[in-house]
């Protein structure tokens, strides 16, 4: 199956892409576009093209992962196209075959899997407090340690409920919360991905696209 045709089996490339007019409302709109050389236009022009190659060439770039994902591009476009979704449906490629290890910012998804996902399964959050060190985050600085090493006593001044029972900020999740939480990363294909990520980082082929 040519690439072109699995994107099209992507309910986000099916509502994001209509008829692309090249108008460049999407480029001038977008905010990922005045920090990187990224212009949406043209990853929407190179996907209605259909060269192989050349959506090759997104799928192991930098470029796919420039985009913020904040969707301005929808709210302009004259079309109702959504580049932002198209973006999303050659992420979502990239990682399914192993092409984001050809680039820099698509190796970069390994942190997001571990520093993100694997949170929201352990703990039930996207970021918590105990994960976070020095080590891993020397942009916290030194006054982190402290926090950290405070954090019970700081916490319930500030009324959170750190690791404890029943309700408020940072309470414990239960166990049976967590495991539904876990099926539903399951059934929907995030675990396969968390480990198809690994897979790919730890130096296993590319899978076959064919």
């Amino acid at each position: 199956m040519s690439l072109v045709e699995l994107l099209k089996k992507d309910v986000r490339f099916q509502e994001g892409l209509n008829a692309c007019i090249n108008c460049g409302t999407c480029t001038a709109i977008c905010p990922a576009a005045h920090f990187y050389s990224y212009d949406p236009r043209i990853i929407v022009e190179t996907v209605q093209r259909g060269i192989e190659a050349d959506i090759l060439a997104l799928l192991e770039s930098d470029t796919i992962w420039y985009c913020g994902e904040c969707l301005s591009c929808k709210t302009r476009c004259p079309r109702n196209n959504t580049p932002g979704y198209v973006v999303q449906a050659l992420r979502n490629l990239s990682q399914e075959y192993g092409c984001f290890t050809k680039s820099e910012k698509g190796r970069q998804q390994l942190e997001v899997k571990r520093i993100v996902g694997e949170t929201m399964i352990k703990y039930g959050y996207c970021v918590f407090l105990d994960e976070i060190d020095l080590d891993g985050h020397p942009e916290q600085g030194p006054v982190w340690q402290w926090y950290k090493d405070n954090a019970e006593s700081i916490l319930k001044r500030l009324g959170a409920n750190y690791k404890g029972d029943g309700k408020g900020t940072m309470r414990k999740i239960s166990n049976e919360d967590l495991k539904e939480l876990h099926r539903i990363f399951e059934v929907t294909g995030a675990i396969k991905r968390f480990e198809d990520i690994e897979k790919y980082c730890n130096g296993n082929a590319i899978r076959k696209i064919d």
